[in-house]
């Protein structure tokens, strides 16, 4: 094989993704971090052990995707699903997949306390700033005065309180081993996004600790804007989000 020949890469269809149409609206981001995931199983060579455990939202038909177990938990208990699995079969590669309104939101107390206790799962958060599934309402992660169906003249912080930055909160606990925020409208965000991915499931997978990968994601129909500006406004919100690492112990 020649030199050039070798630096060639691989991107056959991913096997840990089942080969059909997605679900998502046109410019929504879920495709892009299925796609990404499914791509670090395989990489890492767990997927006949790798157990999801999916959420209430957009994301609750991760089984239809995913060629591994997958169980869909009550609507905020991911992290509590899935540390129940990881404790019961210690040997499986435990994530959950969830919006930033289930992990968050409702979920908020299991999912800091799973972390807080260094579960060995890897979390992934959907930060679209709203409730993407049920119509675009205002979220734990909504900036300043965005409008959302439930605050019409935009979130007012005096009445609904500021957005809450997930990670730069989980990076605080001795429990979690890596905590990143990403973004994938761009292909160079895309490529670290993926790096931070490994390095979340490596945390469970060499016993470090909790791992945390929060995606800000583009939600077109629900921020009333075509895909192409929705891409776009990722960078608004990485503004109050910002994208880096916040903790690597890998």
């Amino acid at each position: 094989m020649s030199e050039k020949s070798q630096k060639v890469k691989d991107y056959r269809f991913p096997r840990v993704l089942r080969d059909r149409p997605f679900h998502y609206c046109p410019g929504c981001h879920h495709g892009i971090a299925h796609r990404l995931l499914a791509e670090v199983i395989e990489e890492l060579g767990v997927r006949d052990r790798a157990y999801g455990v999916a959420s209430i939202g957009c994301s609750c038909f991760l089984y239809y995707y995913f060629d591994v177990d997958i169980c869909e938990a009550p609507h905020g208990r991911a992290c509590a699903a899935a540390t129940g699995a990881k404790r019961a079969r210690p040997e499986l590669v435990v994530f959950t997949y969830q919006g930033d309104g289930d992990f968050a939101a409702i979920g908020l107390t299991e999912s800091l306390h799973a972390a807080a206790r260094g579960e060995r799962i890897t979390a992934i958060m959907i930060n679209n700033t709203v409730y993407g599934m049920t119509g675009g309402q205002l979220s734990p992660t909504t900036l300043p005065g965005q409008r959302t169906t439930t605050t019409p003249e935009g979130r007012d912080p005096r009445v609904y309180g500021y957005p809450m930055k997930v990670a730069e909160m989980l990076a605080e606990f001795p429990g979690v081993a890596f905590c990143a925020r990403v973004a994938v409208n761009k292909p160079k965000r895309v490529l670290e996004a993926r790096e931070a991915l490994r390095k979340a499931f490596l945390a469970q997978i060499e016993d470090r600790g909790f791992g945390y990968v929060e995606f800000l994601s583009a939600c077109p129909v629900n921020w009333r804007l075509d895909p192409i500006k929705a891409a776009e406004k990722v960078d608004e919100l990485a503004e109050t989000f910002p994208i880096k690492v916040f903790k690597d112990e890998i």
